[in-house]
């Protein structure tokens, strides 16, 4: 049976404002406007950041409650809810290991360098891994370049993190004109990501190409504003769900279908 094709919708980000985009969601009802409207052009999760008064990037768990209740309110279980413990510099790995004790999410995106930093204790995140995996958390681990795969391994190995397979967010491309490259998504499939169960980010206008690789490699897709302002045809997206639409429609000729929420979740550390 073909593995469904899971789209998450990422619809700010921690950087951009509505200075890049009118329509960039900051406020929890409009995050809530942007989930309902994503699901209902093929999305299964969304991916979601939380902004305090001046607009800025928090992990603030009151402010994550909020947006987290209006998304659910919008659209019930109907999406994968995960939020992020994004550092921007800001953050300590406790400060982001405290956001996910405070909140117990559904989901949550960690990235491995923000929190295990090489070279630092790696106690309490092994300590916060066993948590999550106790909590039945659907944990996805943020990687920006293959090597950090073999570093997966190693943690794993070493009782650090759990055995795989597990959930990645494999990355490409930074905020630079350039954006993805195939060299980067070819990197990440000769060192076998195949082996977990792998979603794509792909910065940049090119966007939907690398989310047609990816659904045929085995992979799935993150799209939207926090990474990307443009449709395939070159021109800015009206909206989040134009995104998500868009990807849904290049990524067809895969063959796969497209994941429901709870096609997401059942298979969320199945491998490709």
């Amino acid at each position: 049976m073909t593995k469904p094709f899971a789209i998450a919708v990422a619809p700010n980000g921690a950087r951009r404002t509505k200075a890049d985009h009118p329509r960039l969601p900051m406020t929890a009802s409009e995050i809530a406007r942007d989930a309902a409207e994503a699901l209902e052009a093929g999305a299964a999760m969304i991916h979601l950041h939380v902004r305090d008064t001046n607009g800025a990037h928090t992990l603030d768990a009151d402010l994550y409650r909020e947006a987290v209740a209006a998304v659910k309110e919008t659209v019930g279980d109907r999406l994968v809810i995960q939020i992020t413990t994004e550092a921007v510099g800001r953050y300590t790995p406790q400060e982001q290991i405290a956001v996910i004790d405070a909140l117990t999410p559904e989901s949550v995106s960690i990235a491995l360098r923000e929190i295990l930093p090489e070279g630092q204790d790696e106690r309490e995140a092994a300590a916060l891994f066993e948590r999550i995996e106790k909590a039945g958390t659907l944990y996805q681990i943020i990687i920006y370049e293959a090597a950090e795969l073999a570093r997966l391994d190693q943690l794993a190995a070493r009782g650090i993190l759990p055995e795989g397979p597990l959930a990645v967010l494999a990355v490409a491309g930074r905020y630079t004109e350039q954006g993805a490259t195939d060299a980067e998504l070819n990197a990440y499939i000769a060192a076998n990501i195949s082996r977990h169960q792998w979603m794509m980010c792909a910065f940049g206008p090119q966007e939907t190409q690398f989310m047609i690789r990816a659904a045929h490699a085995g992979g799935n897709a993150r799209v939207g504003f926090e990474n990307n302002l443009w449709l395939p045809d070159g021109s800015i997206a009206p909206s989040n769900a134009a995104i998500v639409a868009a990807t849904a429609a290049g990524c067809a000729a895969s063959g796969r279908p497209l994941a429901s929420a709870d096609d997401l979740r059942r298979g969320w550390r199945l491998p490709a």
